[in-house]
């Protein structure tokens, strides 16, 4: 190592922070540059809902959260673990615990308090910050920048590690203006797709409008062979929510091939059998709205989603076969500019085992740059820190081995 080796970190989100992070205790001079006034934007976004930073379900497990991707992540997801995330955290005095659903949030479910401990961090570490600063490319052997005042700047480095997000949220910086300039350069590149989104379906005024806001628990969703239990909420445009962001990717692809309908069923830990034997002990006479809720315990946007199909079956079995399976055409999935994340990216193919383009010598990718996708739950901000302790240890594999 050489202490006197630069690097440069281009994206101030918590992959380039964490890079940063590693390389300044390694000793290397490090600078960082956000475009944004402030780092850690879509983070203190994310920690608007408590800060889920990752899970605590069982290895096997949380790999397969990646899909595609789980094959190649897994080394790297292996070298900084959940359990690391957690140390990491709690080392920063945002000390953590798993929640009921196995999920991992700090005590004091805000981003503030953490990324105020980081940047007092790095700060102790020198790493340098350049804020309002925007990539633009290179000259020769130099990086370019145009400062605030627009003014082009350039900066030289011994090696460069992007971190500049996905297209998700782009106000909040991740807007992938950085495509193009990869694409010069010979990078592969996946198009971008919104992930983590909701689905857009053609409610009744009935539901539209009494009832976008309101919540349905415990339901479990269906996308052909996929299944996911949990929660959603009914927006006016359909449905959002945990148990509609797993299912991004099936969606995704059944739109693609130009059709897709979602399953709902409104009482996943109850057989169609228990339902129907409740609906078979039902007073003679009752309303059906009085059946789904004295003897369902159905709440009144639950029992409304019933009727959204049009004719509902009486017959127990067959009203407890619908209930257990109410289809949703799914029209369209929300756009990128509302999506918690995106697939696409560089693709696999791109980055050699280290995460250095393969096109760009010297130059790592870290992030939700590199086409992985993963649902909400804690996968997403650990594959992003993960990713950014793989892109620093690569870029300075790199640097020893130029004897940098």
């Amino acid at each position: 190592m050489s202490p006197g080796s630069h690097i440069a970190i281009i994206g101030g989100g918590p992959a380039g922070l964490f890079a940063a992070e590693n390389l300044g205790q390694r000793g290397y001079g490090v600078s960082v540059f956000e475009r944004m006034p402030t780092p850690g934007r879509k983070f203190l976004m994310a920690g608007r809902g408590g800060l889920n930073l990752t899970h605590s379900e069982p290895d096997q497990a949380f790999r397969t959260r990646y899909r595609e991707a789980a094959d190649w992540l897994a080394p790297v997801l292996d070298a900084f673990s959940p359990g690391d995330l957690r140390s990491w955290a709690d080392g920063l005095g945002a000390e953590t615990f798993v929640g009921s659903s196995g999920r991992v949030f700090p005590k004091a479910m805000k981003a503030s308090p953490l990324l105020r401990a980081w940047r007092q961090r790095l700060d102790a570490l020198g790493v340098e910050f350049h804020f309002r600063t925007r990539w633009t490319g290179w000259d020769e052997q130099s990086l370019r920048f145009q400062n605030d005042a627009g003014e082009s700047v350039q900066i030289q480095c011994d090696a460069v590690i992007l971190a500049l997000g996905g297209a998700s949220w782009p106000r909040l910086g991740s807007d992938a203006s950085w495509t193009g300039m990869l694409q010069d350069k010979g990078v592969d590149l996946v198009p971008f797709q919104a992930s983590n989104c909701g689905v857009e379906i053609g409610w009744s005024d009935v539901v539209r409008e009494r009832f976008a806001g309101e919540p349905l628990k415990t339901i479990a969703l269906s996308c052909g062979e996929e299944r996911v239990a949990g929660e959603a909420m009914i927006a006016a445009y359909g449905l959002e929510g945990g148990a509609v962001y797993a299912l991004s990717e099936p969606i995704r692809n059944a739109l693609r091939l130009g059709a897709c309908e979602l399953r709902l069923d409104l009482r996943p830990n109850q057989t169609a059998d228990q339902l129907a034997a409740k609906l078979e002990r039902a007073r003679k006479g009752q309303s059906l709205s009085t059946v789904l809720r004295k003897t369902l315990g159905l709440a009144p946007q639950a029992a409304a989603l019933v009727r959204e199909t049009g004719e509902v079956p009486r017959e127990p079995k067959a009203l407890a076969a619908h209930i257990k399976s109410i289809p949703l055409d799914v029209i369209a999935q929300r756009g990128l500019d509302r999506a918690i994340s995106s697939a696409g990216g560089i693709s696999r193919s791109a980055v050699d085992e280290q995460l250095m383009l393969k096109a760009i010598p010297g130059t790592f990718v870290a992030g939700e740059m590199l086409d992985w996708d993963a649902p909400t739950g804690g996968y997403l901000l650990q594959a992003t820190f993960a990713t950014g302790l793989a892109a620093a240890k690569g870029a300075e594999t790199w640097l020893s081995a130029k004897g940098r």
